[in-house]
């Protein structure tokens, strides 16, 4: 099986349009590996740079210092980060890969105290036993609770975004455009989710996203990001970690 590739635009509810990209590596023989910068890189330019031609980013980061927040652990060992707050990380769901087992996602309880392999904390869990699972008038995981360590609640209204999702046959790698009026409004957090099971996924989490969100293919950058509406033209962000797809 190969890396397929999969570009749409995807006409929401209301009548809004966005872009979405995705990439739909073969579950079997694909590795997922978390990359860490300690000074922040702008992901495409680091992938090609680095060889490494399939990534998406990774977890949400503080600024100044800049830092992970949430749990990041890359071959066993734990990387200094930011914890999450008010004892919602045994909640916050993570990407956790080691060798010789399946790539997953669910809630950090689920792995244990030390799991193998690498780890990385995002969320919120967006599907889980081939359902959706995200409700927008939900906070399981705290992310309204501690909105206070983001720019603004996250889970709220659209934006750009992006998640890695898990079907029996694929690693499904996605990211969509927006914050561009009359041209890409971004997803909630719902249609996200809607679209990951479009996709076939069975189990997806949501990454980092607004300006960092980015999704390289083929060594190139895929998707648009904006930070802002008045921003002249699409830019990656520095950003702090990344998930790796490596072909094994």
């Amino acid at each position: 099986m190969t890396i397929a590739y999969d570009l749409r635009r995807r006409t929401l509810a209301d009548g809004a349009v966005t872009t979405v990209y995705a990439t739909l590596h073969p579950r079997a023989t694909t590795r997922v590996r978390v990359a860490h910068f300690p000074q922040p890189r702008r992901l495409d330019v680091w992938c090609a740079a680095q060889g490494e031609p399939e990534a998406i980013i990774g977890g949400f980061f503080l600024r100044d210092p800049f830092r992970p927040l949430g749990e990041l652990r890359r071959d066993g060992a734990a990387i200094e980060h930011a914890p999450v707050a008010d004892g919602f990380a045994p909640r916050r769901a993570v990407v956790h890969a080691a060798p010789g087992a399946p790539v997953a996602v669910g809630p950090r309880a689920a792995f244990g105290d030390d799991p193998p392999g690498d780890l990385l904390q995002a969320g919120p869990l967006l599907m889980a036993g081939g359902a959706v699972v995200h409700a927008d008038d939900a906070d399981p995981e705290g992310f309204s609770a501690t909105a206070t360590q983001f720019d603004s609640d996250i889970t709220v209204g659209r934006h750009p975004r992006a998640a890695l999702g898990l079907s029996d046959d694929h690693v499904i790698a996605v990211a969509c455009d927006g914050r561009r009026s009359g041209v890409d409004a971004g997803l909630t957090m719902g249609e996200l989710a809607e679209v990951l099971r479009d996709l076939g996924a069975t189990d997806a989490i949501n990454l980092d996203g607004g300006g960092s969100t980015t999704l390289v293919h083929q060594g190139h950058l895929l998707n648009r990001p904006y930070s802002e509406q008045d921003q002249p033209a699409p830019k990656s962000r520095p950003i702090v970690s990344a998930l790796l797809l490596h072909a094994v």
